[in-house]
């Protein structure tokens, strides 16, 4: 059985974060398992997975809306039994370039969030609706994610499968926290952590104006990049907290600095999963997360949930976790519930599903 995942890059992000564990496990499990990027832009997710030498990834481009990416990848389809697609506008390329190829092999789409701004708009359901209806399955990796995608857009309960995402635990078990004085932080300091890419659907912008309702010995560490890191970094400037506020970029490294900081904080406006708030409960710190559907299932019972841009509720949440007593409780809850997200489990349900998929 030989498969294709196509996905946008693998830039920053819970999508590319997953592939980058997944495929490897996968093919050493005796699956053949490619990567198609319609950006192959050399990103440390990147780096990753060709030092792994597991897998093979192939690039369109380096960008992402080009319509000859159609072309492209129809030459790709009948080398494969399943095309595995992630994020949009992958997701439009992909079922275009089977029908103009009549190509017989199986469709699966993955929907990583439950913020699909397309499928609200009534100019774009009708387009919506036949995209996803071309794909065998559509994974949902959510229950909420899956009953948005039914109500929605019509989809079938019996074409949508549910698959939450892994976390590679024994990866977060076998990582060292970083010295905090090699990035001139002292042990007094409070470090708060934000690793998520810089676009609308996430919110630094809560994170950061939280500073100031916090002592000055709280200092933020933003992992990440994209459109809106001018926006983001003139905030900073402009709330004069540039000697609190770390922006570190992409990072291949997370695990390190996740370990190193004192609370994780997942500040988001929607949200398909949350994998980054998983990560960091695996990672043996509290976890703060805005309270919206997806994320907050995925933190509830093992980290705390702020109302989506309120800050004092988030400073309130972040000074209660000065307790040492109650500190250690959130970390024990986030240790106990990052287990049930096991990659082990991922793995397995994404196994069967090709399978399945395969004798239909």
């Amino acid at each position: 059985m030989k498969i294709l995942q196509i996905i946008d890059s693998l830039g920053t992000g819970g999508a590319e974060k997953l592939l980058t564990d997944l495929v490897p496990i996968l093919n050493q499990k005796g699956m053949t398992v490619d990567i198609l990027l319609l950006n192959g832009e050399n990103t440390p997710f990147y780096k990753e997975l060709i030092s792994s030498q597991t897998c093979r990834i192939f690039s369109l481009g380096s960008s992402f809306y080009n319509p000859f990416y159609i072309i492209k990848i129809m030459s790709y389809l009948k080398k494969y039994d399943i095309i595995h697609v992630h994020l949009f506008p992958a997701q439009y390329y992909a079922v275009l370039a089977k029908l103009l190829t009549y190509s017989k092999c199986k469709l699966i789409f993955t929907e990583h969030s439950t913020g699909n701004k397309r499928m609200a708009k009534w100019y774009f359901k009708g387009i919506e609706s036949f995209i996803y209806s071309k794909y065998d399955k559509v994974v949902g990796i959510t229950q909420e994610v899956c009953d948005i995608l039914n109500v929605k857009l019509n989809i079938p309960k019996s074409k949508i499968v549910k698959i939450e995402n892994g976390i590679n635990m024994e990866k977060i078990a076998n990582t060292l926290a970083y010295n905090r004085s090699s990035f001139n932080y002292s042990i007094d300091s409070k470090l708060l952590i934000m690793v998520a890419g810089f676009r609308e659907q996430k919110d630094q912008d809560t994170v950061i104006r939280t500073l100031l309702e916090l002592p000055q010995t709280y200092k933020l560490l933003l992992v990440g990049d994209g459109q809106r890191r001018h926006q983001l970094e003139s905030l900073v400037n402009k709330l004069e907290l540039g000697d609190r506020v770390n922006f570190l970029g992409v990072r291949s490294d997370v695990y390190s600095l996740i370990k190193m900081s004192d609370i994780a904080v997942l500040s988001s406006h929607w949200e398909g999963f949350g994998l980054a708030a998983a990560e960091a409960m695996a990672c043996g710190i509290p976890v703060l997360a805005s309270n919206v559907p997806g994320l907050a299932q995925v933190v509830e019972g093992g980290g705390m949930l702020f109302e989506k841009t309120d800050i004092l509720d988030l400073a309130e949440k972040i000074l209660k976790l000065e307790n040492q007593q109650f500190y250690m409780q959130q970390v024990k809850k986030g240790l106990e519930k990052a287990q049930t997200y096991s990659i082990n489990q991922m793995v397995d349900k994404t196994i069967d599903l090709y399978n399945n998929i395969c004798i239909s």
